[in-house]
């Protein structure tokens, strides 16, 4: 069973951030409970938690994970959507400890015959500046690597800054198909996320800059977390690297 207290994460010099495609708060009961998806991004102890599917499918996309839910529990937002969404094409980035300030936000439009995009924050955190891309990418194999290539080329015009993409990159196979389309970034061995009560597909996936190392990361199976979505969510335990 992980240890959501685990030694790394009780490190001040580890960040940990987490990401986790919450399919608009409906579990695998078919219910929509955002309780259940508070008490896991609880039990995580992240420090920031990049969202997939956080918001409703139709328009305006009303927040599918309300905004006081997560205001009342300490969760801070960065205001990625407007109009009562929580984020932007479904992605969304939230943090939890007040020591970590927010910077600069954006959007990133992904090309592709399904309406997707990412998003990216900048954040003061005990690491230094840390850039966080958010993202879900598309369910066809072709587009998923142009998906790549273009946030790996907006990626490479930014400032340079330690970055971690996160997010359900769609991806079943365990070998380094999109890897190869962002050589900069050092993609963590995938762990199956998918689906949720029998997990098969890491799906859900981390990669980081040469600024970044991982301690450790895994899947978070405390429960609700097999109940809540139809995805775990995944995490990693962060400090400089060299």
């Amino acid at each position: 069973m992980f240890d959501a207290m685990s030694t790394a994460q009780k490190d001040p010099a580890h960040l940990r951030v987490a990401s986790y495609n919450i399919q608009k708060c409906i579990g695998m009961d078919m219910r929509r409970r955002p309780d259940r998806i508070m008490r896991v991004l609880e039990g995580m102890k992240a420090s920031i938690v990049v969202l997939q599917e956080a918001d409703k499918r139709l328009a305006p996309r009303p927040a599918a994970l309300p905004h006081f839910t997560l205001l009342e529990s300490d969760w801070q937002i960065a205001d990625l959507g407007g109009a009562g969404s929580l984020g932007w094409h479904g992605n969304a980035i939230v943090w939890s400890d007040p020591n970590i300030k927010l910077r600069a936000k954006g959007h990133i439009k992904l090309p592709g015959l399904e309406p997707r995009g990412a998003v990216w924050v900048e954040f003061d955190t005990q690491l230094g500046p840390l850039r966080v891309f958010g993202m879900h990418l598309g369910l066809i194999a072709h587009y998923r690597r142009q998906q790549v290539l273009q946030l790996a080329m907006e990626a490479g015009e930014m400032t340079d800054m330690a970055s971690i993409w996160a997010g359900d990159f769609n991806e079943w196979s365990n070998l380094p198909v999109l890897d190869q389309c962002a050589p900069d970034m050092s993609f963590l061995p995938p762990k199956p996320s998918f689906p949720a009560l029998r997990p098969m597909g890491a799906l859900d996936r981390f990669a980081l800059s040469k600024e970044l190392s991982a301690v450790e990361h895994g899947v978070f199976t405390q429960s609700p977390a097999q109940m809540a979505s139809d995805h775990l969510p995944i995490w990693v335990d962060l400090v400089r690297a060299g």
